[in-house]
């Protein structure tokens, strides 16, 4: 209940114009297991070795420890605590061996207001914050980034949204003032949905867009495409072939650049 986060402004619309695409010939490969401990593989290009992190995970009452080890021998930890106090969550993370890694969130949530924050643990810190307030219908919500050792901030953003079960509309001022984007999503029966991006920078006065659409061809089968202004056409066909694992297959073509090869990606998600 209440508000979403800040970061989830314009969240739907975006989950049909992006999530999910992959054009970098990668291919993922995520193998979790039901105590905990996992395995995600994800190759760089085509025809080279893969790089690996072997991931675990630890829970005792409202506190979660997750251990992630790569590759090359760096471990990330993150300690979360549920309800450390009222509405409050908090999450410590820091990775070994880099000792300025260390970074402290919290969230905090109610019926009215959704505040997340972050702060690093090094001498010279960045903070972070961001807030929303209002209700699930409407919110109005800001973001700003402060960097102590400049003492400046570098990054402020502003947005509202308005949310409804069928269609949802969003307006966020970002880049510091200099970029206006505008979103909007429906839902035009119950398996297609169509969503819209539009921006605008005040600098340049340049304008761009983003249109896509969601399909379900079945219950485990879902097609996306989309189109810019600038000529890049995507699509992408997802496969439920197993409960929880998803095979993915997305691809992009340039018609502006006829002579460069079209782009595609595949992503494996193996779930018990």
């Amino acid at each position: 209940m209440g508000p979403a986060p800040f970061s989830d402004i314009g969240k739907k619309a975006r989950d049909v114009l992006t999530k999910d695409y992959n054009f970098d010939h990668k291919i993922t490969l995520s193998v979790p297991s039901a105590t905990g401990m996992g395995l995600t593989a994800t190759g760089i290009k085509m025809g080279q070795i893969f790089v690996g992190d072997i991931s675990n995970q630890y829970r005792s009452g409202n506190t979660t420890v997750d251990v992630k080890v790569d590759t090359y021998s760096n471990v990330a930890t993150k300690v979360t605590v549920d309800e450390a106090l009222t509405g409050v969550k908090a999450a410590l993370s820091f990775n070994i061996p880099d000792q300025k890694s260390g970074k402290l969130d919290l969230q905090y949530r109610n019926y009215h207001a959704a505040v997340n924050s972050s702060v690093g643990l090094n001498p010279t810190p960045t903070l972070d914050c961001n807030a929303a307030i209002g209700n699930e219908e409407i919110s109005l919500g800001g973001e700003m980034a402060f960097n102590t050792a400049s003492a400046s901030f570098i990054k402020y953003n502003a947005g509202i949204t308005f949310n409804k079960p069928d269609f949802s509309a969003a307006l966020i001022l970002m880049d510091k003032g200099q970029t206006l984007k505008a979103s909007y999503f429906h839902i035009v029966d119950p398996s297609t949905a169509v969503a819209a991006e539009m921006t605008h920078r005040f600098s340049s006065y340049e304008n761009g867009f983003t249109i896509g659409s969601s399909h379900v061809v079945d219950p485990i089968t879902v097609v996306k495409t989309r189109f810019s202004d600038t000529g890049k056409v995507g699509m992408l066909w997802q496969r439920e072939w197993r409960p929880k694992s998803l095979i993915t297959f997305s691809g992009e073509y340039d018609t502006k650049a006829k002579n460069s090869a079209s782009k595609f990606g595949i992503a494996l998600a193996l779930k018990p």
